[in-house]
């Protein structure tokens, strides 16, 4: 959904120094938005509003990475992805 070249580009990123890191943090900023939408894979990966979160996400942790408040990235999940929820 989102690659590599993708986030770093997103996180303006120009060296790939950090690139384990992004990507674990990609890996981890979309199974936390998959959990939040509550919705299928292909669902979930099908939607532009999907991808803009989980660029949020990514963002969030990687900008945080020291002091991230999961609580409030995970409201703030909610909001974004309110529309897909099911159920």
């Amino acid at each position: 959904m989102v690659s590599l070249e993708d986030a770093r580009n997103y996180l303006r990123i120009d060296n790939d120094e950090d690139d384990g890191l992004i990507q674990n943090l990609l890996n981890t900023a979309t199974q936390l938005c998959t959990d939040v939408s509550r919705c299928s894979d292909e669902e979930f990966e099908s939607s532009d509003l999907s991808r803009t979160a989980v660029l949020f996400a990514l963002g969030y942790l990687y900008e945080h990475r020291e002091e991230a408040d999961h609580h409030d990235l995970t409201l703030t999940l909610r909001s974004l992805l309110f529309a897909m929820r099911e159920g």
